[in-house]
C-alpha cells in the first residue's frame, strides 16, 4: 500500500511538470559564447489573465528579481542589471529579454514568472551555459622520413573540447594517438592530441584538425606537410664530411706557427746573450789609443787655464813667469 502511494506521488509530480511544460514554452538550456549577447524567451501557451511577468535569476542564496513588465508600470529593470539586461519583446503572453556581453558571472538558470489571476504564478526555467572555443593550433614536426610524421593539435575551450586529427588521403592513417588535457586558471581547458601519420606521403599532403564542443559548430583547420628539401640534406652531408678535414688543416697550421715562433724566439735570445757579453768584456785598447787619451788629458787643463776656468793653474803659471 505504501509503495502504491509513493508511485502515485511520482506520477502526479510528473503530470504536474508536464502540465507546466505545456503551459510555458521555453528553452531548457541555452548555449552562448563568452562575450556575446544571449536571448531568453518565455511564451504562455494557454489563455490566462496575466497581471505581470517577472524575470528572476536562481542563485545559491535564493532567487533575485531582474526585471518586470506590466501594462500598468511598463518595463522595469532592477538596479544592478541596468545596462546588462534589456527587454526584447515585452508582453503578458510572450516576454523575452537580452543579456548583453555574457560573462562568467551571468552563467546560471533564469526563471520567467507569469503572475495570473486567480491561478497564481506559472514558472518557466531556462539555464544559460557559457562556452568558449578557440581556433585549434595544428603543428607538424618536420622529419626527413616520408613514411612517418608527428602531428599535434591543441584547442582551448570551456568546457573541455574534443580534438580530432584527420587526413583526406585514404592510404594514410594515424597511429600511437595520445591526448592530454590541462585546466587553465580562467576555467578553460586546453586539449592536445598527438599522433604519428603513417604511410607514404609526398609533397602537398594535407592534415586536418577539428575542435568540437557539445552542440556548438566545430572549428576545422588544415595544414600542408612541409616539403623535404633534398638539396639541403646534401649540403648538410657535405658539411659533415668537410668539417673533420678543416679541423685537421687548422690544427696543423697552428702547430707550425707555434714551432716557427719558438725557433725565432730562441734565435733572438742567443743574440741578446752575445750582445751582453760584448758589453761586459770590451776590446783591449791599442798603444795608439792610449797615447791619444794622454794627449787629451793634457790638453784639458791648458784649455781650462786659457779660458780662465781654473784659477789655481793660473797662479802657478804667473809665479813661474816672474821667477
Amino acid at each position: 500500500m505504501g509503495m502504491c502511494a509513493v508511485l502515485y506521488c511520482f506520477f502526479m509530480v510528473d503530470v504536474f511538470l508536464q502540465g507546466l511544460t505545456d503551459v510555458i514554452q521555453t528553452q531548457q538550456t541555452v548555449m552562448v559564447k563568452v562575450g556575446e549577447d544571449v536571448h531568453l524567451s518565455c511564451q504562455l501557451m494557454q489563455t490566462k489573465d496575466v497581471l505581470q511577468v517577472t524575470w528572476q535569476k536562481d542563485l545559491p542564496e535564493g532567487k533575485k528579481n531582474i526585471a518586470t513588465y506590466s501594462e500598468h508600470y511598463g518595463q522595469t529593470v532592477n538596479p544592478g542589471f541596468q545596462g546588462k539586461v534589456e527587454f526584447k519583446d515585452a508582453g503578458l503572453k510572450n516576454c523575452s529579454i537580452v543579456i548583453r556581453k555574457v560573462m562568467e558571472q551571468d552563467e546560471g538558470c533564469y526563471l520567467c514568472l507569469f503572475n495570473t489571476f486567480p491561478d497564481g504564478s506559472l514558472t518557466g526555467r531556462t539555464c544559460l551555459q557559457l562556452y568558449e572555443l578557440h581556433e585549434p593550433i595544428l603543428q607538424i614536426r618536420e622529419s626527413n622520413s616520408t613514411e612517418e610524421t608527428v602531428v599535434s593539435c591543441s584547442a582551448t575551450g570551456r568546457p573541455a573540447p574534443t580534438v580530432t586529427l584527420n587526413v583526406p588521403q585514404q592510404d594514410l592513417y594515424f597511429s600511437n594517438s595520445s591526448t592530454v588535457s590541462v585546466t587553465n586558471t580562467n576555467a578553460t581547458v586546453t586539449v592536445t592530441t598527438t599522433a604519428v601519420l603513417c604511410g607514404f606521403h609526398g609533397n602537398g599532403t594535407q592534415v586536418g584538425c577539428a575542435a568540437r564542443l557539445l552542440s556548438v559548430p566545430e572549428i576545422q583547420v588544415f595544414k600542408t606537410i612541409p616539403e623535404v628539401n633534398q638539396s639541403s640534406d646534401d649540403d648538410h652531408t657535405l658539411i659533415r664530411t668537410w668539417i673533420p678535414a678543416v679541423v685537421v688543416v687548422c690544427f696543423t697550421v697552428v702547430i707550425t706557427l707555434i714551432f716557427v715562433l719558438l725557433k725565432h724566439k730562441n734565435s733572438w735570445s742567443h743574440r741578446d746573450v752575445e750582445n751582453t757579453k760584448a758589453l761586459q768584456n770590451p776590446l783591449p785598447k791599442s798603444p795608439l789609443m792610449e797615447k791619444e787619451n794622454q794627449v787629451i788629458r793634457l790638453r784639458s787643463p791648458l784649455q781650462e787655464i786659457q779660458k780662465g776656468e781654473n784659477p789655481e793653474f793660473q797662479d802657478i803659471v804667473l809665479n813661474l813667469s816672474f821667477d
